[in-house]
């Protein structure tokens, strides 16, 4: 059998230049196009890795507009592809565009089929590393901590990772977004490991944990004598952690008058002491955290838009551990392995219905909540491997068998997106075929075979 050509797309409106592309490049399945939609409709249907894209085309085939509208709908569809611009239209100009709007490479009209082919084989060569990078990182993804300590195999998380690891060695005030129990701490924790800080301490506080009227002595410290009880001058949680990094746990449970105090240290880099007159100069970098709605909170008022902005330089979302394929049972493991060594050695692992049930939780709590379950069953734990009925979870009956069959997988995928693209073309058959990359026959065949109505 043949080996499989990769596949070009080229995306060119002259018929004697489409031809002699097609007649240069036969060590690739070339595609032609000459216009947006067939543009569109050939990248849906063929996925090539690579694309050629004139800029001049109709109906502005003397500008660049065009050009430029299809480039930005293959980043959108396809960003992964390695899209190579030519133009003789403001060629400087037209190239920084293309770039900025995510093309891989720039050529400039007249063009000169030798050197284009060989940019083009350059685009293949480096998509192919790409995809076998890619392909050995997900092997040895199960092993894998990021950060020194986050044990992750979700892409998802590994991106947040990777973000933090960018941000640490910057100044920059981080803040993390995320429902309670994602390992926020740990990763304010990692971003300080990773940066210049590291030798500094890292201090972190709850503010939600603290009475409003202590609050602002835990964050600035008093002097002796500054209020009942103050029987000697205690530093601040943001001088403790002078030269190092403060993690604000919850930050939008801080008032609003102490909103203010804590704007003006971030602007000065100074702070007075409860009870104090005199400005002390402290550098501290600022990570915090929060599961609230700030932009809201803004809206109605309860916190400062400016203060916002101030701890929001850098904004890292952090997923819900239901939205990080495999790593329940991937942490599981893990915590399993700490807290029998603590607590129970006799107990070794988990049961295949165990693990079935871990995968198919939806972890509310997310990873306190994983953490917290798995520290039960290891003290409740019977034998040596861990049940169900240890984790309080419930067994999966065979009901749910299915969502492990593949070939059920694949229809129960082909279904929805089948019933999103007839919604989005109002039950056009044509339409539907073409949004989805498919020949109207085939789809026919989908809708009789999903006995799915048009």
């Amino acid at each position: 059998m043949a080996e499989k050509k990769p596949v070009l797309l080229v995306i060119e409106d002259d018929p004697g230049l489409q031809a002699q592309l097609k007649w240069a490049y036969d060590d690739f399945a070339v595609v032609i196009a000459g216009d947006r939609d067939s543009a569109i409709a050939a990248l849906r249907a063929d996925t090539p890795e690579v694309v050629t894209l004139d800029l001049g085309l109709p109906p502005d085939p003397d500008g660049v507009s065009e050009g430029f509208a299809v480039l930005d709908a293959i980043m959108a569809l396809k960003p992964d592809t390695k899209v190579i611009v030519a133009s003789g239209h403001g060629a400087r100009e037209s190239a920084i565009a293309a770039i900025a709007r995510g093309a891989w490479d720039f050529y400039q009209k007249p063009i000169d089929i030798d050197t284009l082919g060989l940019i083009v084989r350059r685009a293949f060569h480096v998509r192919a590393l790409e995809q076998e990078n890619r392909r050995l990182q997900s092997a040895s993804s199960a092993d894998k901590t990021v950060l020194g300590r986050l044990i992750t195999a979700a892409p998802e998380m590994v991106k947040v990772a990777r973000t933090i690891e960018r941000v640490a060695r910057t100044n920059v005030s981080v803040m993390l977004l995320g429902a309670s129990g994602t390992g926020k701490e740990l990763l304010a924790q990692g971003l300080h490991e990773a940066s210049e800080r590291a030798a500094g301490p890292f201090v972190a506080i709850n503010c939600a944990a603290i009475p409003e009227t202590l609050l602002e002595s835990e964050l600035f410290g008093h002097e002796k004598g500054a209020f009942t009880g103050a029987v000697k001058t205690t530093e601040g949680k943001i001088e403790s952690a002078h030269g190092g990094t403060l993690f604000l746990d919850e930050v939008g449970d801080i008032p609003l008058p102490l909103q203010v105090k804590l704007l003006r240290f971030l602007q000065e880099r100074t702070i007075e002491r409860v009870g104090g007159r005199r400005a002390i100069a402290v550098d501290t970098r600022i990570v915090c955290a929060t599961h609230q709605d700030l932009e809201a909170m803004i809206r109605e008022g309860r916190f400062r838009e400016d203060l916002f902005y101030r701890l929001a330089e850098i904004v890292v979302r952090i997923p819900a551990l239901a939205e990080r394929p495999g790593d329940p049972v991937l942490l599981a493991k893990a915590f399993l392995k700490r807290f029998a060594a603590e607590m129970n050695p006799a107990v070794s692992g988990f049961s295949a219905d165990a693990l079935a049930a871990i995968d198919a939780h939806d972890w509310p709590g997310n990873v306190r909540e994983l953490e917290n379950r798995v520290k039960r069953a290891v003290i409740m734990a019977d034998g040596k491997l861990v049940q169900p009925e240890d984790l309080d979870l419930a067994r999966q009956d065979e009901a749910d068998a299915h969502l492990l069959n593949l070939k059920a997988a694949r229809e129960a995928a082909d279904r929805r997106v089948i019933r999103h693209a007839l919604a989005r073309s109002q039950g056009n058959i044509s339409s539907t075929a073409k949004l989805l990359g498919i020949s109207r026959p085939t789809l026919y065949d989908l809708l009789k075979q999903y006995d799915l109505q048009a």
